[in-house]
């Protein structure tokens, strides 16, 4: 029997949002928050605190006095998901982000726009070398 053949490594990531890459233990997202470290702008706050790793996970905390109807919660959540996922490239390796959006109606574009660099900033924040976008 022959090993499986492997695809070759790439140096761009999977466009896949990965179980790995997820924030889904309560202490995690307790550490990103007591850390202090963070970013905003008018439609979210990054938090983040270095995590060791190679690559960077992502958590999401949606509160119902910010958002009171779930659907609308829901819509938030997969469009932050969609701008992490198509983001990977850009964001800062070895992070654990914690997004916290600031209203209903944030958009998977306004999204994709706003988390790279909000990422760095806490990355820079955090103390982690970041490469200059170009």
């Amino acid at each position: 029997m022959t090993p499986p053949v492997l695809p070759p490594a790439t140096s761009t990531p999977s466009a896949t949002f990965r179980p790995y890459e997820r924030l889904n233990n309560p202490a995690d997202f307790r550490r990103a928050f007591e850390r202090k470290r963070s970013a905003s702008d008018s439609r979210m706050v990054v938090h983040g605190v270095e995590n060791g790793r190679d690559y960077s996970r992502l958590g999401i905390s949606v509160g119902r006095k910010r958002i009171r109807s779930a659907a609308a919660r829901n819509v938030v959540k997969r469009a932050i998901r969609e701008a992490f996922r198509l983001s990977k490239a850009e964001l800062p390796p070895g992070l654990d982000l914690v997004v916290v959006p600031r209203g209903p109606g944030l958009t998977v574009a306004e999204a994709r726009r706003t988390l790279p660099g909000l990422a760095q900033a806490v990355a820079r924040r955090v103390g982690l070398k970041v490469a200059k976008a170009p």
